[in-house]
């Protein structure tokens, strides 16, 4: 049956071009994905796959149920994108002014629907069923991964799988890993209250600036002096603002960052030094402070089990020339509430557009659209061996 399904989905590989490239002409923001969610109801609507919509807000979760006794296997598609200019000289370039799928999520839901749409016709064959998750919001906390999961879309599910299609790998690659694979992403603002005053006249001040300054330089060395070497995080500073006037001295300055952790002990270490180090800091100067910490999307954690059935199967497909352990990255995704909820692993297939190197995010972002199929092939061989381990 294996061989059939792959066959059926390099026959349906032009209309997973056709879906990602008109998504990608109307990409919409995370939490206003109306128009989104709608072309993928209706795609289920067409199918005569049952469906169930505003599933956590704008999500959308189908179920194919098998004619034989199984387990229940989930895959995710996030469908959201980011407020980016396209700036690629393509056909299917954004028509949405501001607004771009840099990060592969149009390419995710094309793979998503036609490995559902490819699965139908083996309905009578199959084990089990498929639940087809259709997430919303996955670039904006408190994202839409926590809600879908709050809805209850993994309540009858056993095991739950994603991939994410990854620019820079070379096409053919899968990786994945036992453990975290991406990390737990926070975000902080800081607000350092001073005095202000002339330029002329500092000894009647409080520098926020200055304030400011030594501040960052002194939240810098958490990570290489208070937290030990084999604890990996990051501290940067994404933003610092103060003043208005090149001959006064600014009264208050602004601090913006992000947290990335693959441990929530060294998240909560984090926190209280940032804590002791803001206060010693500003009372050194005579300042006051506020600290506003929001911690984020937790670390992505593969179940090695699972893992083992992505990278065994993976390797079977035609057209993968690794599948391999990679380390772990420092972005985040909300694909952690699932693995949180249920057993299950999340990973990487490469999708390296030859001659475009650009990374997720980036303006010129593009994905060889040929790792859709292989991402599809890669689901149908981890839910036959699933199913087939089960028993």
């Amino acid at each position: 049956m294996l061989s059939a399904i792959h066959s059926l989905l390099d026959n349906t590989y032009e209309e997973m071009v056709d879906i990602r490239r008109y998504l990608h002409q109307h990409p919409e923001l995370s939490f206003q994905e109306t128009e989104t969610a709608k072309y993928i109801a209706n795609y289920y609507e067409k199918l005569g796959i049952p469906y169930e919509k505003n599933v956590g807000g704008n999500g959308i979760v189908a179920t194919l149920k098998g004619a034989k006794p199984g387990k229940t296997v989930a895959f995710r598609a996030d469908f959201d994108a980011l407020p980016i200019q396209d700036e690629k000289d393509v056909p299917y370039k954004s028509q949405i002014p501001g607004v771009m799928h840099a990060c592969g999520h149009d390419g995710h839901t094309a793979t998503l629907l036609t490995f559902a749409k490819v699965m139908q016709q083996f309905q009578n064959d199959l084990e089990g069923s498929i639940v087809f998750i259709h997430q919303h919001a996955e670039e904006y906390a408190p994202g839409g991964a926590k809600p879908i999961v709050e809805a209850g879309a993994l309540k009858d599910v056993d095991a739950v799988f994603g991939t994410h299609l990854w620019a820079t790998l070379p096409l053919g690659s899968i990786y994945s890993t036992h453990q975290a694979i991406m990390a737990g992403t926070d975000r902080f603002e800081i607000t350092i209250q001073g005095k202000g005053g002339h330029g002329a006249i500092p000894q009647d001040t409080k520098d926020a600036i200055v304030i400011g300054a030594e501040a960052v330089s002194q939240l810098q060395q958490i990570v290489s002096r208070r937290l030990s070497p084999l604890s990996s995080a990051v501290i940067s500073i994404g933003i610092f603002e103060a003043g208005n006037a090149f001959n006064i001295i600014a009264d208050q300055s602004k601090l913006v960052g992000t947290v990335r952790h693959f441990d929530t002990a060294v998240q909560e270490k984090i926190i209280q030094e940032m804590e002791q180090i803001l206060k010693g800091v500003c009372d050194s100067f005579g300042a006051s402070y506020t600290f506003d910490y929001v911690k984020g999307y937790p670390p992505v954690i593969n179940h090695p089990e699972q893992t083992d059935l992505v990278l065994q199967t993976t390797k079977e497909i035609d057209g993968v020339d690794i599948a391999a352990i990679t380390d772990p990255l420092m972005v985040g995704e909300d694909f952690a509430y699932y693995l949180l909820e249920k057993p299950g692993a999340f990973f990487l297939t490469g999708a390296n557009l030859e001659g475009n190197d650009y990374p997720h995010h980036h303006p010129r972002f593009d994905i060889d659209e040929k790792a859709m199929l292989i991402a599809a092939k890669a689901f149908a061989n981890i839910y036959l061996t699933y199913q087939e381990q089960a028993k």
